[in-house]
Order: C-alpha cells, then structure tokens, then sequence
C-alpha cells in the first residue's frame, strides 16, 4: 500500500502542466559521429576541460556485455568533434577480453582529466578503473584498477565538494538477492586514495532498489542524490554531513521507467535533470520504454516542473542514459544514446527555460 502511494506521485504529469519554452532554447543538436567502426554504442559522459574544450566518452562494441566493447573517447573544439578513439578496452594479460561499460569523465579542476570506467563480465562482478589525460585528452595514461572494492563513479559524474574532496555517486546490483544499493566513494587527496560510504538505508515499508545516482547541492550546505530505481519512480536521498552519511530513500514527483538519468546544480541555483518521462508498472523487473527524453526544473530537488522535451520519437531503443553539465558560459550540454547506434550531443540555454 505505501509503495503505491509513493509510486503514485511519479505518473506522468498531464500535458496542461508542461511550460512552454522558447523555440530557441536549444541551441545546437548534433552527433558526436556519423560512423563507427562498431554497430552499438551506449552510456556517454560529457566535461568541459581546463583548456575550456568540451570532451566526451562512451562505450561501444558489438552488444552490450560484448567482449569487444572498448571505451571510446572525442574531444571538441571550435571546428566540431574530432574523430573518436578508443582509449581503453578490456583485453587482459593473457589475450582474453573483458567488455567495459560506464564511462564517467571527471576534470579535477587543478590537476589532470581523469576517465573513470567499469571492467569485467556483468554489473555484478565488475570492478573500477581509471585513464589521466594530462593534457586534456590528446594523450592518456595506462588504465589502472581502483583501489579493492572501489567501484569508482558509477554512471555519473563526482562532485567537487565545499572542502575540497571528491565526491564519486555510486551503487551495486548484487547477484545473489538482486538488491540494488546506492552509496558513495569520497576521496579527500586528488583521487590518489578512496573511501567508502555505507549503504544508502533503505524504509522496509517503502523499499526501494535504486543505481546510479547524481549529487546536487541543496540550499543550506546539504547535498542530494537522486536516483534511477526499479519501482517507477525517480528516488532521492540527501545528506547534511558533506555527503558522509545519507538518509533513506523516498521518490520524488518523476517517473522512472527502470532508466538512467543524470542532474546538476545550476550557477542560479536551480536543479535540472534529464530523464525519460515515461511510467513503468509496478514490481515490473524489465526495463520500460526510454522515450521521451526530457528536462524537469526544481528548487528544492524533491519537487520538480517538467520544463523541456529534448525527444519525442518512438525509436526501438530510445533516448537513454543522458549526462550533463553546465560549461563555464553557462550553457547545458547534454549527450545521450541515439536509439543505441550513436551519441547525440544537445546544448540548452537554461536561461530560456521556464521555471
């Protein structure tokens, strides 16, 4: 009864209650590429590096779970996006080859631009690791493992804290018993060291099964992690400890159809998230329908106005994964899965959005 309650307050929201933006609110919509050298890519990541060029990452090989599936990095400056390559794949000491998956790009804002990703056979025994670029991206660094039994960030981006630590969003799907657990990976030395949080708890009354979260900051020094789960909503969790400890899950006004999403803080203080608006039956274990793609605004980071349509089109794969950020001239740049063949990059005047 009470998962059906919480799970009522994210159904779609009527067409009435959708603001319209201005037609020029999006201001580019492009491909990172036209061509690929593999048939499926997925799972991008997008920063703006300290030399102001905006870079981008994904994982792309034959399928999903492929052992070909290799990290695929591009960088873009004033003539466009540069011919992708790959960066890291999953070839081992003896020739076998592992896929890779989730790619999170992360700039510290002092030092080198690091690439964090996933190795191994599933998301259940996967394992964290880590490529520098010291000059931006025109040259990387061996990969390495994280430290045991970190993970890294696990489908978006850290923050930068108050302090001055990092602060990496991550989770685990276990398994044995299926659970999914969000928690946090901080790091107070550059990366160079991690630490890990706790599980983020869970309401036995209200349970829910949530992965990849995104790290806001909320008015009065607290931080909120909202998150994909498995009961059709969008669920959050906030902190007031800088992010050392979490409290339980609740879900928000949005829809979840068991699909990943990704938020920021904007410079005005405003939330944004990019999701799929669209419903998933409850207790339904498969994935739901990722189309549409779009932007929702909030002040508070719990209740959220849907402010944009970035998608529309019922591709067979969708919209799906998106990341974002908000480049130092303050414009969004977005970049999501094209129908699983190609990365799509979209930048939104946020100014231009309602609320």
């Amino acid at each position: 009864m009470i998962r059906m309650l919480m799970l009522a307050l994210a159904l779609p929201v009527s067409a009435s209650s959708w603001a319209a933006p201005r037609r020029d609110t999006v201001l580019l919509r492009e491909f990172i590429y036209q061509r690929a050298p593999y048939p499926q890519s997925h799972a991008s990541t997008i920063v703006q590096t300290r030399d102001g060029a905006l870079a981008a990452a994904w994982f792309g090989g034959t399928h999903e779970r492929s052992p070909d599936v290799e990290i695929w990095f591009a960088r873009r400056d004033a003539k466009g996006w540069e011919t992708p390559r790959s960066v890291a794949s999953g070839i081992q000491p003896d020739g076998t080859r592992l896929p890779t998956w989730n790619p999170v790009l992360f700039q510290d804002p002092a030092g080198p631009l690091h690439l964090y990703y996933k190795l191994g056979p599933s998301p259940q025994s996967w394992w964290g690791m880590v490529v520098t670029f010291p000059d931006g991206g025109r040259s990387w660094s061996k990969p390495q493992r994280l430290p045991e039994g970190m993970l890294g960030p696990i489908k978006n981006k850290p923050v930068v804290l108050r302090s001055g630590a990092w602060l990496a969003p991550s989770s685990t799907e276990d398994g044995s018993t299926w659970e999914w657990k969000l928690h946090f990976e901080r790091s107070e030395d550059s990366g160079r060291s991690w630490t890990q949080t706790a599980p983020v708890p869970v309401d036995p009354e209200a349970r829910f099964d949530a992965i990849q979260p995104s790290i806001l900051f909320l008015p009065g020094g607290r931080l909120e992690a909202i998150a994909r789960s498995r009961q059709g909503a969008l669920v959050a969790t906030q902190s007031a400890d800088d992010g050392k400890s979490w409290g339980k899950l609740f879900a928000v006004d949005l829809p979840n159809p068991n699909s990943g999403t990704d938020a920021v803080t904007l410079k005005d203080g405003r939330q944004l998230i990019v999701y799929n608006h669209a419903a998933q039956q409850p207790d339904t274990p498969g994935k739901g329908r990722r189309y549409p793609l779009n932007i929702a605004i909030s002040r508070d980071g719990v209740h959220w106005r849907p402010a944009l349509t970035l998608e529309t089109e019922p591709l067979p794969e969708g919209y799906a994964y998106p990341a974002v950020i908000q480049s130092a001239d303050g414009l969004v740049h977005i970049t999501y899965t094209w129908n699983r063949q190609r990365i799509r990059h979209v930048v939104v005047d946020p100014a231009r959005l309602p609320g």
